[in-house]
């Protein structure tokens, strides 16, 4: 047996371990056992195992529907995720491709003259001028024998970057969702508010009739039809300033569905849009739903891998190299006979002496990179744990103040009918008319305006949550979707056939 043999034997042996610690997950900051909940919430029981579903469908929005599908095909900030996706998967299979033998072919083919005049090692041959040709394939092989696990660390961390980049994905995908829905439910809000505007432009212009026509005949001051003429305009005033406030928010939906804004209009839809129910769920679920809570994970991962890649560099790097078999001759047909077959096989090992302390240098900037990691991790967490609590309590007192706002819009009404009785008989003067419809104006608005934040609180607390899931599962074991996304679903499948 060769010399050699059980030298690369022990090396591959070696190989197989790898220095730097083997990673461990952090614990997570201490999470309380239930959220801080109010009526009407209670706990739900959601499956964090089952698929997500595109959760914008539990509003049984159409409209929605469609520009979701279209921001899924055209949005600039997701195609910039997905190509970050692919290359954090390339440098995956570039670095896996390193635990393998590297082959290469060789070709070449000269004519070339030497020299008469060249230097001699040997003055008992006589020095003369050749022009003769060079004919040469060769086969080269070369293998880092992965002594101390650096390269195994070096995929490890590559793995656990893609996996992030994944993350991120998904992450970047349910903000995006997230920043259309809200903009969308904004716009509808204010459709709301140009609707109860222009109803109350109507009763105003029939009050500033009524008034005038009484003054007309003499029963009234002038006052009073000054009074209205000043409430009806400051009213057409707010019609501008709601149109201006919509036309951002369109604009707003037209870069994130991948449209130019001069080119994208959005027709007002006054349809109420019902509130999902949105399972809670406990606290811990945030660490396996939230993407960016993921993505924070993978990445102390990487670079607890790291710190071995790091390490690596204090063991001897040994590599089969050069290994080299072909053929040489100076003419063609010879060329693969035995007698031109060249060969050679070496191993090249180097050990770092006395580097001024660079590699314990890039060892603690690892060391410390992973403690950032793990401290971000633990931002990450209290950071989702804060959205969502922030959202609990917040979508639970919008919804007792869209009731109370609800009551104070009959009260406002029944006001207004009173005070306009009451001045057609003559025993109240025209200012309480006027105030009462601006009170009416105001709590109708106000109503609007508490729904649409409704609906914008519930999109952070999806978000805040990690996005949609299955309230039970369907007698197949998978996640039943909502009726909308299966109407969907089947008609893409028409659509196929």
């Amino acid at each position: 047996m060769h010399a050699g043999v059980p030298a690369l034997a022990a090396c591959a042996l070696l190989a197989a371990c790898a220095v730097g610690p083997d990673y461990q997950r952090p614990p997570p900051p201490e999470l309380p056992a239930a959220w801080q909940t109010e009526a009407p919430w209670r706990t739900g029981t959601p499956r964090d195992a089952d698929a997500k579903t595109d959760w914008w469908l539990r509003y049984g929005d159409t409209t929605l529907d469609g520009l979701m599908q279209l921001a899924m095909e055209r949005n600039a900030t997701l195609d910039v995720a997905a190509a970050r996706l692919d290359q954090a998967r390339a440098t995956l299979d570039a670095a896996g491709a390193a635990q393998y033998p590297q082959l290469g072919l060789g070709a070449r083919g000269s004519r070339l003259r030497i020299s008469a005049n060249r230097p001699l090692t040997n003055y008992n041959v006589s020095n003369q001028s050749t022009v003769q040709n060079d004919y040469q394939l060769t086969l080269n092989a070369s293998y880092e024998i992965d002594l101390a696990g650096r390269v195994r660390r070096s995929v490890e961390a590559a793995g656990a970057s893609a996996e992030q980049s994944a993350a991120d994905f998904q992450n970047t995908r349910l903000l995006v969702t997230a920043e259309l829905a809200t903009a969308y439910f904004n716009l509808r809000a204010i459709d709301t508010e140009l609707d109860v505007v222009a109803r109350s432009i109507a009763l105003q212009r029939r009050a500033l009739e009524l008034v005038s026509a009484r003054h007309d005949l003499g029963a009234v001051s002038g006052l009073d039809v000054a009074q209205q003429q000043a409430l009806l305009e400051s009213t057409l005033t707010q019609v501008d300033l709601l149109k201006r406030q919509r036309g951002q928010y369109q604009d707003a939906i037209a870069t994130l569905v991948g449209t130019p804004a001069p080119a994208f209009t959005l027709a007002p839809d006054l349809r109420e849009i019902t509130l999902p129910p949105i399972p809670l769920g406990m606290p811990s679920d945030l660490l396996e739903r939230r993407p960016d809570v993921a993505a924070a994970e993978r990445a102390m991962a990487a670079a607890n891998a790291q710190i071995g890649v790091a390490k690596a560099a204090f063991y001897p790097s040994i590599s089969l190299a050069p290994v080299a078999l072909g053929v040489d001759s100076n003419r063609m047909a010879v060329l693969f006979d035995a007698p031109s077959m060249l060969w050679s096989v070496g191993v090249s090992a180097t050990q770092m002496l006395f580097d001024g302390g660079r590699v314990r240098a890039n060892v603690n900037f690892a060391a410390a990179g992973y403690q950032a990691s793990v401290a971000s991790y633990r931002r990450v967490v209290l950071g989702a744990m804060q959205e969502a609590q922030d959202g609990i309590t917040g979508l639970a007192a919008l919804q007792r103040a869209t009731a109370q706002s609800g009551n104070a819009v009959a009260a406002a009404r029944r006001v207004l009918e009173m005070a306009a009785a009451r001045y057609e008989g003559g025993a109240a003067n025209f200012l309480d008319v006027i105030t009462a419809q601006q009170a009416l104006l105001n709590s109708e608005r106000q109503t609007a305006q508490l729904r649409g934040q409704q609906l914008q609180v519930s999109v952070f607390l999806i978000r805040a949550l990690g996005g949609d899931w299955c309230a039970a599962p369907d007698p197949a074991g998978g996640c039943p979707a909502p009726a909308a996304q299966r109407l969907a679903a089947t008609e893409g499948e028409s659509a196929k056939r």
